[in-house]
Protein backbone atom coordinates (compact mmCIF):
# COMPACT_ATOMS: atom_id res chain seq x y z
CA UNK A 1 0.00 0.00 0.00
CA UNK A 2 1.18 3.82 -0.95
CA UNK A 3 1.77 5.74 2.01
CA UNK A 4 1.33 9.66 1.86
CA UNK A 5 4.30 11.52 1.65
CA UNK A 6 4.83 14.25 4.10
CA UNK A 7 4.94 17.82 3.08
CA UNK A 8 8.20 19.62 3.70
CA UNK A 9 9.72 23.34 2.83
CA UNK A 10 13.07 23.97 1.33
CA UNK A 11 14.87 26.33 -0.19
CA UNK A 12 17.45 25.80 -3.33
CA UNK A 13 20.77 27.08 -0.72
CA UNK A 14 19.61 24.31 1.73
CA UNK A 15 19.32 21.70 -1.50
CA UNK A 16 23.16 23.26 -2.16
CA UNK A 17 24.49 23.03 1.20
CA UNK A 18 23.23 18.85 1.27
CA UNK A 19 24.22 18.66 -1.66
CA UNK A 20 27.84 19.96 -1.18
CA UNK A 21 27.86 18.43 2.51
CA UNK A 22 27.89 15.22 0.69
CA UNK A 23 30.88 15.34 -0.93
CA UNK A 24 32.75 15.42 1.81
CA UNK A 25 30.90 12.95 4.14
CA UNK A 26 27.51 10.82 4.11
CA UNK A 27 24.25 12.77 4.36
CA UNK A 28 22.66 12.40 7.79
CA UNK A 29 19.24 11.07 8.63
CA UNK A 30 17.80 15.08 8.17
CA UNK A 31 19.80 15.72 5.24
CA UNK A 32 18.64 12.35 3.59
CA UNK A 33 15.11 12.51 4.15
CA UNK A 34 14.91 16.52 3.22
CA UNK A 35 16.60 15.93 -0.12
CA UNK A 36 14.74 12.48 -0.33
CA UNK A 37 11.14 14.26 0.06
CA UNK A 38 12.26 17.14 -2.34
CA UNK A 39 12.88 14.66 -5.21
CA UNK A 40 9.77 13.03 -5.17
CA UNK A 41 7.78 16.26 -4.57
CA UNK A 42 9.73 17.57 -8.02
CA UNK A 43 8.68 13.85 -9.52
CA UNK A 44 5.32 14.34 -8.33
CA UNK A 45 4.79 17.80 -9.66
CA UNK A 46 6.44 16.88 -13.19
CA UNK A 47 3.87 13.71 -13.54
CA UNK A 48 0.90 13.54 -15.68
CA UNK A 49 -2.02 14.86 -14.09
CA UNK A 50 -4.86 12.64 -13.71
CA UNK A 51 -7.97 13.31 -16.23
CA UNK A 52 -10.49 11.96 -13.86
CA UNK A 53 -12.28 12.89 -10.96
CA UNK A 54 -13.81 10.06 -9.67
CA UNK A 55 -14.00 9.97 -6.35
CA UNK A 56 -11.58 6.79 -5.85
CA UNK A 57 -9.17 8.64 -8.08
CA UNK A 58 -9.32 11.18 -6.12
CA UNK A 59 -9.07 10.13 -2.64
CA UNK A 60 -6.55 7.68 -3.00
CA UNK A 61 -3.91 10.85 -4.92
CA UNK A 62 -4.29 12.99 -2.30
CA UNK A 63 -4.71 10.13 0.51
CA UNK A 64 -2.13 7.73 -0.45
CA UNK A 65 -5.09 5.34 0.17
CA UNK A 66 -6.92 3.16 -2.27
CA UNK A 67 -10.46 3.56 -2.24
CA UNK A 68 -12.12 0.23 -1.07
CA UNK A 69 -15.03 0.65 -3.67
CA UNK A 70 -13.15 0.22 -6.98
CA UNK A 71 -14.62 -2.00 -9.06
CA UNK A 72 -12.75 -4.76 -10.77
CA UNK A 73 -11.58 -4.86 -14.14
CA UNK A 74 -13.53 -8.18 -14.83
CA UNK A 75 -12.17 -11.44 -16.44
CA UNK A 76 -10.26 -10.64 -19.80
CA UNK A 77 -12.30 -11.65 -23.11
CA UNK A 78 -11.20 -15.00 -24.48
CA UNK A 79 -8.05 -14.91 -26.59
CA UNK A 80 -8.84 -14.26 -30.39
CA UNK A 81 -12.30 -12.96 -29.07
CA UNK A 82 -11.50 -9.27 -30.32
CA UNK A 83 -13.26 -6.28 -29.24
CA UNK A 84 -15.94 -6.19 -30.91
CA UNK A 85 -17.73 -8.51 -31.91
CA UNK A 86 -19.33 -8.94 -35.75
CA UNK A 87 -22.82 -7.76 -34.34
CA UNK A 88 -20.95 -4.15 -33.74
CA UNK A 89 -20.42 -3.71 -37.09
CA UNK A 90 -23.84 -2.38 -38.03
CA UNK A 91 -23.18 -0.56 -40.96
CA UNK A 92 -20.96 -3.09 -42.84
CA UNK A 93 -22.55 -5.32 -45.86
CA UNK A 94 -23.83 -8.73 -45.22
CA UNK A 95 -22.29 -11.49 -47.46
CA UNK A 96 -23.75 -14.85 -46.93
CA UNK A 97 -21.81 -17.63 -48.42
CA UNK A 98 -22.97 -21.08 -49.13
CA UNK A 99 -21.42 -24.12 -48.91
CA UNK A 100 -19.69 -25.10 -51.72
CA UNK A 101 -20.15 -28.42 -52.16
CA UNK A 102 -22.80 -29.77 -49.87
CA UNK A 103 -26.33 -28.70 -49.23
CA UNK A 104 -28.97 -29.04 -46.40
CA UNK A 105 -30.27 -33.31 -46.21
CA UNK A 106 -26.93 -34.11 -47.87
CA UNK A 107 -25.27 -37.05 -46.93
CA UNK A 108 -22.14 -36.68 -44.89
CA UNK A 109 -18.98 -37.25 -46.47
CA UNK A 110 -17.55 -38.20 -43.53
CA UNK A 111 -19.11 -40.93 -42.22
CA UNK A 112 -21.49 -42.13 -44.75
CA UNK A 113 -24.13 -42.63 -42.74
CA UNK A 114 -26.39 -39.60 -41.46
CA UNK A 115 -27.35 -36.17 -43.30
CA UNK A 116 -25.99 -32.55 -42.86
CA UNK A 117 -28.68 -30.35 -41.59
CA UNK A 118 -28.10 -26.33 -41.80
CA UNK A 119 -27.15 -24.97 -38.41
CA UNK A 120 -29.02 -21.21 -36.50
CA UNK A 121 -26.17 -19.86 -36.45
CA UNK A 122 -22.97 -19.42 -39.38
CA UNK A 123 -19.50 -19.06 -38.57
CA UNK A 124 -18.99 -15.14 -39.18
CA UNK A 125 -15.90 -13.36 -40.28
CA UNK A 126 -15.28 -9.64 -40.62
CA UNK A 127 -12.60 -8.44 -42.73
CA UNK A 128 -12.27 -4.90 -42.87
CA UNK A 129 -10.11 -2.37 -45.81
CA UNK A 130 -8.92 0.64 -45.90
CA UNK A 131 -10.03 3.13 -48.46
CA UNK A 132 -9.66 7.10 -49.26
CA UNK A 133 -11.82 8.96 -47.36
CA UNK A 134 -13.09 10.40 -50.38
CA UNK A 135 -12.21 7.93 -53.46
CA UNK A 136 -12.57 8.82 -57.41
CA UNK A 137 -13.23 7.40 -60.39
CA UNK A 138 -12.62 8.53 -63.69
CA UNK A 139 -14.98 7.47 -66.58
CA UNK A 140 -13.37 7.05 -70.30
CA UNK A 141 -16.73 7.66 -72.64
CA UNK A 142 -15.90 6.23 -76.14
CA UNK A 143 -16.35 8.82 -78.75
CA UNK A 144 -17.42 7.86 -82.38
CA UNK A 145 -17.46 10.61 -84.98
CA UNK A 146 -19.08 10.33 -88.57
CA UNK A 147 -16.79 10.88 -91.60
CA UNK A 148 -19.58 12.20 -93.78
CA UNK A 149 -21.07 14.31 -91.71
CA UNK A 150 -19.07 14.97 -88.81
CA UNK A 151 -21.64 13.91 -86.04
CA UNK A 152 -19.90 12.64 -82.24
CA UNK A 153 -21.72 9.74 -80.41
CA UNK A 154 -20.58 9.69 -77.38
CA UNK A 155 -20.99 6.56 -74.78
CA UNK A 156 -23.56 7.07 -72.35
CA UNK A 157 -22.52 7.25 -68.79
CA UNK A 158 -23.16 3.69 -66.57
CA UNK A 159 -26.27 4.13 -64.42
CA UNK A 160 -26.49 6.17 -61.33
CA UNK A 161 -23.32 8.44 -62.37
CA UNK A 162 -24.62 11.69 -63.03
CA UNK A 163 -23.78 14.89 -64.04
CA UNK A 164 -22.15 16.45 -60.97
CA UNK A 165 -18.37 15.66 -60.32
CA UNK A 166 -19.01 16.25 -56.24
CA UNK A 167 -22.20 13.85 -55.08
CA UNK A 168 -23.72 13.69 -52.09
CA UNK A 169 -21.52 11.06 -50.15
CA UNK A 170 -18.83 13.58 -50.56
CA UNK A 171 -20.51 16.50 -49.06
CA UNK A 172 -21.43 14.21 -46.09
CA UNK A 173 -17.82 12.41 -45.55
CA UNK A 174 -16.29 15.75 -45.75
CA UNK A 175 -18.85 17.41 -43.67
CA UNK A 176 -18.63 14.32 -41.10
CA UNK A 177 -14.69 14.49 -40.99
CA UNK A 178 -14.55 18.69 -40.38
CA UNK A 179 -17.46 18.84 -37.87
CA UNK A 180 -17.79 15.51 -36.62
CA UNK A 181 -14.43 14.33 -36.24
CA UNK A 182 -12.63 17.83 -36.22
CA UNK A 183 -9.91 17.07 -39.45
CA UNK A 184 -9.38 20.68 -40.30
CA UNK A 185 -9.79 20.98 -44.54
CA UNK A 186 -6.10 21.31 -45.29
CA UNK A 187 -5.25 18.31 -43.31
CA UNK A 188 -8.02 16.57 -45.41
CA UNK A 189 -6.56 18.26 -48.28
CA UNK A 190 -3.30 17.03 -47.72
CA UNK A 191 -4.30 13.49 -46.92
CA UNK A 192 -6.14 13.29 -50.17
CA UNK A 193 -3.71 14.46 -52.19
CA UNK A 194 -1.01 12.13 -50.88
CA UNK A 195 -3.73 8.84 -51.95
CA UNK A 196 -3.82 10.77 -55.25
CA UNK A 197 -7.45 12.83 -55.06
CA UNK A 198 -6.78 15.89 -55.54
CA UNK A 199 -9.30 18.08 -53.28
CA UNK A 200 -8.32 21.46 -52.60
CA UNK A 201 -9.65 23.30 -49.35
CA UNK A 202 -11.80 26.31 -51.33
CA UNK A 203 -13.29 22.84 -52.94
CA UNK A 204 -14.21 21.33 -50.00
CA UNK A 205 -15.66 25.06 -48.32
CA UNK A 206 -17.96 24.85 -51.41
CA UNK A 207 -19.43 21.56 -50.85
CA UNK A 208 -20.05 21.90 -47.76
CA UNK A 209 -21.36 25.62 -47.76
CA UNK A 210 -24.14 24.28 -50.98
CA UNK A 211 -25.09 21.07 -48.51
CA UNK A 212 -25.84 23.05 -45.74
CA UNK A 213 -28.13 25.27 -47.59
CA UNK A 214 -30.28 22.29 -48.37
CA UNK A 215 -30.07 20.81 -44.60
CA UNK A 216 -31.14 24.05 -42.98
CA UNK A 217 -34.94 23.21 -42.86
CA UNK A 218 -33.86 19.97 -40.65
CA UNK A 219 -32.02 22.16 -38.65
CA UNK A 220 -34.81 25.17 -38.38
CA UNK A 221 -37.16 22.00 -36.64
CA UNK A 222 -34.71 20.68 -34.29
CA UNK A 223 -34.68 23.88 -33.24
CA UNK A 224 -38.42 23.99 -33.14
CA UNK A 225 -38.79 20.54 -31.43
CA UNK A 226 -36.08 21.26 -28.65
CA UNK A 227 -37.87 24.60 -27.61
CA UNK A 228 -40.81 22.10 -26.67
CA UNK A 229 -38.82 19.80 -24.59
CA UNK A 230 -39.46 19.23 -20.81
CA UNK A 231 -35.65 19.60 -19.68
CA UNK A 232 -33.00 22.07 -21.78
CA UNK A 233 -29.50 22.12 -20.53
CA UNK A 234 -26.83 25.05 -21.73
CA UNK A 235 -23.65 25.93 -21.44
CA UNK A 236 -20.97 27.33 -23.82
CA UNK A 237 -17.24 27.01 -24.22
CA UNK A 238 -14.93 30.35 -25.82
CA UNK A 239 -14.38 30.38 -30.04
CA UNK A 240 -12.85 32.28 -32.79
CA UNK A 241 -14.26 33.84 -35.44
CA UNK A 242 -11.63 35.98 -37.52
CA UNK A 243 -14.01 38.53 -39.21
CA UNK A 244 -16.69 39.03 -36.82
CA UNK A 245 -18.51 41.99 -37.30
CA UNK A 246 -19.92 43.70 -33.97
CA UNK A 247 -23.21 46.20 -33.19
CA UNK A 248 -21.85 49.84 -33.12
CA UNK A 249 -21.25 50.30 -29.28
CA UNK A 250 -21.03 46.89 -28.65
CA UNK A 251 -18.39 46.31 -25.48
CA UNK A 252 -18.42 42.70 -25.96
CA UNK A 253 -14.77 40.98 -26.44
CA UNK A 254 -15.86 37.67 -26.15
CA UNK A 255 -17.19 34.80 -28.77
CA UNK A 256 -19.00 31.49 -27.98
CA UNK A 257 -20.34 28.33 -28.71
CA UNK A 258 -23.26 27.52 -26.89
CA UNK A 259 -24.24 23.89 -26.60
CA UNK A 260 -28.23 23.47 -25.64
CA UNK A 261 -29.20 19.67 -25.20
CA UNK A 262 -33.30 19.78 -25.11
CA UNK A 263 -34.32 16.28 -23.72
CA UNK A 264 -38.16 14.90 -23.76
CA UNK A 265 -38.70 10.98 -22.66
CA UNK A 266 -36.85 9.44 -24.54
CA UNK A 267 -35.28 11.66 -26.95
CA UNK A 268 -32.85 14.27 -27.33
CA UNK A 269 -31.65 17.21 -29.63
CA UNK A 270 -28.33 19.03 -29.44
CA UNK A 271 -27.63 22.48 -30.61
CA UNK A 272 -24.65 24.32 -31.55
CA UNK A 273 -24.76 28.57 -31.74
CA UNK A 274 -21.50 30.29 -32.52
CA UNK A 275 -21.24 34.07 -32.25
CA UNK A 276 -21.17 37.07 -29.59
CA UNK A 277 -24.36 36.21 -27.63
CA UNK A 278 -23.75 33.58 -24.70
CA UNK A 279 -25.45 30.19 -23.22
CA UNK A 280 -28.44 32.22 -21.57
CA UNK A 281 -29.09 34.67 -24.63
CA UNK A 282 -28.95 31.65 -27.29
CA UNK A 283 -31.71 29.75 -24.87
CA UNK A 284 -34.05 33.06 -25.06
CA UNK A 285 -34.02 32.65 -28.50
CA UNK A 286 -34.87 28.70 -28.67
CA UNK A 287 -37.24 29.38 -25.59
CA UNK A 288 -39.23 32.04 -27.98
CA UNK A 289 -40.48 29.24 -29.92
CA UNK A 290 -42.21 27.29 -27.11
CA UNK A 291 -45.75 26.68 -27.15
CA UNK A 292 -47.38 28.49 -24.71
CA UNK A 293 -49.63 25.70 -23.63
CA UNK A 294 -47.13 23.93 -22.29
CA UNK A 295 -45.81 23.31 -18.65
CA UNK A 296 -42.54 25.37 -17.12
CA UNK A 297 -39.21 23.67 -18.99
CA UNK A 298 -36.41 22.88 -16.39
CA UNK A 299 -33.19 24.74 -17.65
CA UNK A 300 -30.30 22.88 -16.04
CA UNK A 301 -26.53 24.63 -16.07
CA UNK A 302 -23.68 25.90 -13.73
CA UNK A 303 -23.96 28.68 -11.69
CA UNK A 304 -22.91 31.29 -13.59
CA UNK A 305 -24.98 34.34 -14.66
CA UNK A 306 -24.34 34.27 -18.59
CA UNK A 307 -26.14 30.98 -18.57
CA UNK A 308 -29.66 32.14 -17.05
CA UNK A 309 -31.79 33.96 -19.97
CA UNK A 310 -34.05 36.87 -19.30
CA UNK A 311 -37.17 35.46 -20.79
CA UNK A 312 -39.99 37.20 -22.35
CA UNK A 313 -43.12 37.65 -20.79
CA UNK A 314 -45.39 34.96 -20.00
CA UNK A 315 -42.20 32.21 -20.27
CA UNK A 316 -41.28 30.74 -17.24
CA UNK A 317 -38.55 28.07 -16.62
CA UNK A 318 -37.42 25.89 -13.42
CA UNK A 319 -34.05 26.60 -12.64
CA UNK A 320 -31.53 23.62 -11.70
CA UNK A 321 -27.59 23.86 -11.16
CA UNK A 322 -25.04 21.13 -11.68
CA UNK A 323 -24.22 19.32 -8.98
CA UNK A 324 -20.39 17.93 -11.20
CA UNK A 325 -19.91 21.70 -10.78
CA UNK A 326 -20.21 21.74 -6.80
CA UNK A 327 -18.68 18.53 -6.50
CA UNK A 328 -15.32 20.11 -8.21
CA UNK A 329 -15.05 22.81 -6.50
CA UNK A 330 -13.91 19.53 -3.72
CA UNK A 331 -11.73 17.76 -6.08
CA UNK A 332 -9.77 20.80 -6.38
CA UNK A 333 -9.32 21.08 -2.90
CA UNK A 334 -8.73 17.59 -1.67
CA UNK A 335 -4.65 17.88 -1.62
CA UNK A 336 -5.10 20.51 1.28
CA UNK A 337 -8.63 19.27 3.29
CA UNK A 338 -8.29 15.40 2.18
CA UNK A 339 -10.78 14.55 5.21
CA UNK A 340 -13.27 17.35 4.70
CA UNK A 341 -13.14 16.70 1.03
CA UNK A 342 -13.60 12.72 1.71
CA UNK A 343 -17.02 12.98 3.67
CA UNK A 344 -18.08 15.63 1.00
CA UNK A 345 -17.20 13.41 -2.31
CA UNK A 346 -18.47 10.06 -0.31
CA UNK A 347 -21.93 11.94 0.20
CA UNK A 348 -22.61 12.92 -3.30
CA UNK A 349 -21.19 9.84 -4.39
CA UNK A 350 -24.29 8.24 -2.61
CA UNK A 351 -26.46 11.03 -4.02
CA UNK A 352 -25.11 9.63 -7.89
CA UNK A 353 -25.58 5.78 -7.05
CA UNK A 354 -29.39 6.43 -6.47
CA UNK A 355 -29.37 8.57 -9.23
CA UNK A 356 -27.86 5.76 -11.34
CA UNK A 357 -30.41 3.35 -9.74
CA UNK A 358 -33.07 5.49 -10.52
CA UNK A 359 -32.03 5.16 -14.50
CA UNK A 360 -34.65 3.13 -15.53
CA UNK A 361 -37.36 4.76 -13.10
CA UNK A 362 -40.25 7.13 -14.62
CA UNK A 363 -39.86 10.74 -13.50
CA UNK A 364 -42.46 10.59 -10.54
CA UNK A 365 -40.63 7.29 -9.53
CA UNK A 366 -37.51 8.52 -9.12
CA UNK A 367 -38.65 11.58 -7.86
CA UNK A 368 -40.33 9.49 -4.79
CA UNK A 369 -36.82 7.27 -5.18
CA UNK A 370 -34.75 10.43 -4.46
CA UNK A 371 -36.74 11.63 -1.49
CA UNK A 372 -36.41 8.93 0.34
CA UNK A 373 -32.69 7.77 -0.47
CA UNK A 374 -31.25 10.94 -1.42
CA UNK A 375 -33.18 13.41 0.71
CA UNK A 376 -31.38 12.15 4.26
CA UNK A 377 -27.98 12.40 2.51
CA UNK A 378 -28.38 16.02 1.08
CA UNK A 379 -29.97 17.04 4.85
CA UNK A 380 -27.23 15.53 6.32
CA UNK A 381 -24.35 16.59 4.19
CA UNK A 382 -26.14 20.48 4.57
CA UNK A 383 -25.88 20.35 8.19
CA UNK A 384 -22.64 19.43 8.02
CA UNK A 385 -21.40 22.38 5.84
CA UNK A 386 -23.42 25.18 7.84
CA UNK A 387 -21.87 23.77 10.70
CA UNK A 388 -18.38 24.25 9.05
CA UNK A 389 -19.29 27.93 9.58
CA UNK A 390 -21.47 28.28 12.66
CA UNK A 391 -18.77 26.13 14.78
CA UNK A 392 -15.68 28.15 12.76
CA UNK A 393 -14.86 24.55 11.88
CA UNK A 394 -13.45 26.30 8.53
CA UNK A 395 -11.76 29.86 7.50
CA UNK A 396 -14.77 30.97 4.93
CA UNK A 397 -11.48 32.75 2.45
CA UNK A 398 -10.19 29.30 2.32
CA UNK A 399 -10.30 26.99 -0.61
CA UNK A 400 -12.26 24.17 1.47
CA UNK A 401 -14.57 27.59 2.31
CA UNK A 402 -15.45 28.73 -0.75
CA UNK A 403 -16.23 25.40 -2.09
CA UNK A 404 -18.85 24.96 1.04
CA UNK A 405 -20.00 28.37 0.34
CA UNK A 406 -20.65 27.57 -3.72
CA UNK A 407 -23.26 24.37 -2.40
CA UNK A 408 -24.75 26.06 0.54
CA UNK A 409 -25.26 29.98 -2.00
CA UNK A 410 -27.02 27.11 -4.87
CA UNK A 411 -28.10 25.03 -2.48
CA UNK A 412 -32.02 25.08 -4.30
CA UNK A 413 -31.40 24.92 -7.35
CA UNK A 414 -28.68 22.45 -7.08
CA UNK A 415 -31.75 20.21 -5.14
CA UNK A 416 -34.25 21.12 -7.60
CA UNK A 417 -33.97 17.19 -7.87
CA UNK A 418 -36.08 16.63 -4.54
CA UNK A 419 -38.66 18.77 -5.95
CA UNK A 420 -39.17 17.85 -9.55
CA UNK A 421 -40.15 15.35 -11.20
CA UNK A 422 -37.80 15.00 -14.16
CA UNK A 423 -35.16 17.36 -12.83
CA UNK A 424 -31.57 16.22 -13.73
CA UNK A 425 -28.58 16.16 -11.39
CA UNK A 426 -25.72 17.39 -13.72
CA UNK A 427 -25.04 18.98 -16.67
CA UNK A 428 -23.15 16.54 -17.97
CA UNK A 429 -24.59 15.67 -21.16
CA UNK A 430 -24.26 19.22 -22.68
CA UNK A 431 -20.63 19.69 -21.50
CA UNK A 432 -20.06 16.08 -23.59
CA UNK A 433 -22.03 17.81 -26.34
CA UNK A 434 -19.18 20.94 -26.72
CA UNK A 435 -16.26 18.88 -26.46
CA UNK A 436 -17.51 18.56 -30.73
CA UNK A 437 -17.08 21.99 -30.62
CA UNK A 438 -13.49 21.95 -28.79
CA UNK A 439 -12.32 19.57 -31.20
CA UNK A 440 -13.10 22.05 -33.84
CA UNK A 441 -11.11 24.84 -31.85
CA UNK A 442 -8.26 22.99 -30.89
CA UNK A 443 -7.28 21.03 -34.51
CA UNK A 444 -8.59 24.41 -36.74
CA UNK A 445 -8.16 27.02 -34.36
CA UNK A 446 -10.92 29.28 -35.61
CA UNK A 447 -13.64 30.43 -37.98
CA UNK A 448 -12.73 32.66 -40.75
CA UNK A 449 -16.26 34.27 -40.64
CA UNK A 450 -19.64 34.07 -39.06
CA UNK A 451 -20.88 32.20 -42.41
CA UNK A 452 -18.47 29.55 -41.97
CA UNK A 453 -19.71 29.38 -37.72
CA UNK A 454 -22.89 29.05 -38.66
CA UNK A 455 -22.56 25.75 -41.36
CA UNK A 456 -20.46 24.02 -38.44
CA UNK A 457 -23.16 25.14 -36.07
CA UNK A 458 -25.45 23.15 -38.30
CA UNK A 459 -23.55 19.99 -39.00
CA UNK A 460 -22.44 19.56 -35.44
CA UNK A 461 -26.34 19.87 -34.91
CA UNK A 462 -26.98 17.20 -37.45
CA UNK A 463 -24.52 15.40 -36.66
CA UNK A 464 -24.69 15.17 -32.77
CA UNK A 465 -27.80 14.74 -32.53
CA UNK A 466 -27.80 11.85 -34.99
CA UNK A 467 -25.29 10.24 -32.05
CA UNK A 468 -27.80 10.75 -29.36
CA UNK A 469 -30.59 9.36 -31.79
CA UNK A 470 -28.30 6.05 -32.01
CA UNK A 471 -28.34 6.82 -36.10
CA UNK A 472 -25.79 6.82 -38.47
CA UNK A 473 -24.81 10.87 -39.25
CA UNK A 474 -23.46 9.67 -42.55
CA UNK A 475 -26.59 8.26 -44.07
CA UNK A 476 -28.37 10.68 -42.73
CA UNK A 477 -26.49 13.43 -44.37
CA UNK A 478 -26.60 11.96 -47.66
CA UNK A 479 -30.38 11.06 -47.32
CA UNK A 480 -31.33 14.44 -46.42
CA UNK A 481 -29.33 15.91 -49.89
CA UNK A 482 -31.08 13.65 -51.94
CA UNK A 483 -34.66 14.00 -50.45
CA UNK A 484 -34.05 17.95 -50.26
CA UNK A 485 -37.39 18.92 -51.82
CA UNK A 486 -39.49 16.63 -48.84
CA UNK A 487 -37.46 17.94 -46.16
CA UNK A 488 -38.33 21.50 -47.42
CA UNK A 489 -41.84 20.52 -47.62
CA UNK A 490 -42.29 18.38 -44.38
CA UNK A 491 -39.34 18.49 -42.11
CA UNK A 492 -40.98 17.13 -38.88
CA UNK A 493 -41.04 13.51 -41.41
CA UNK A 494 -37.19 14.12 -41.54
CA UNK A 495 -35.62 14.09 -38.00
CA UNK A 496 -32.88 11.24 -37.01
CA UNK A 497 -35.47 9.15 -35.29
CA UNK A 498 -37.78 8.53 -38.02
CA UNK A 499 -35.72 9.25 -41.24
CA UNK A 500 -35.58 5.87 -42.17
CA UNK A 501 -39.76 5.37 -41.37
CA UNK A 502 -40.09 8.06 -44.11
CA UNK A 503 -37.99 6.45 -46.49
CA UNK A 504 -39.56 3.02 -46.13
CA UNK A 505 -43.40 4.93 -46.62
CA UNK A 506 -41.82 6.73 -49.56
CA UNK A 507 -40.67 3.63 -51.00
CA UNK A 508 -43.86 1.89 -50.72
CA UNK A 509 -45.83 4.55 -52.43
CA UNK A 510 -43.07 4.71 -55.40
CA UNK A 511 -43.79 1.48 -55.45
CA UNK A 512 -47.78 1.46 -55.99
CA UNK A 513 -47.51 4.05 -58.38
CA UNK A 514 -45.20 2.50 -60.58
CA UNK A 515 -48.01 -0.53 -60.60
CA UNK A 516 -50.87 1.75 -61.23
CA UNK A 517 -48.77 2.97 -63.92
CA UNK A 518 -48.03 -0.51 -65.46
CA UNK A 519 -51.72 -1.82 -64.95
CA UNK A 520 -53.01 1.13 -66.70
CA UNK A 521 -50.78 0.52 -69.99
Amino acid sequence: MKSARRRVDVNLDELDQVLDGARQAPLSESDYDKLKDALHMLAAMLAPARNTEKTSAVLEEHSGTPAADQPDAGPAPPPGHGRNGAGEFGAAPKVEIAHQQLTHGDRCPECRKGNVYGQKEPKVLVRIIGQAPLAATVYSLERLRCGACGQVFTAQEPEGVGPEKYDETSAAMIAQLKYGSGMPFHRLEKLEAQLGIPLPVATQWEIVEEAAELLQPARDELIRQAAQGEVLHNDDTSMRVLKLKRPEGDARTGVFTSGIVATAEDREIALFFTGREHAGENIAKVMKRRAAELPPAIQMCDALSRNVPKLPAGVEMLLANCMAHGRRQFVEVAANFPGECRYVLEMLGQVYGHDAEARELTAEERLRFHRERSGPVMDELHGWLEAQFAERKTEPNSGLGKAITYLLRHWRPLTLFLRQAGAPIDNNIVERALKRAVLHRKNALFYRTINGAQVGDLFMTLIHTCQLAGANSFDYLIDLQRHAKELAANPAEWMPWNYRETLERAGVRREARLDDRDAGS
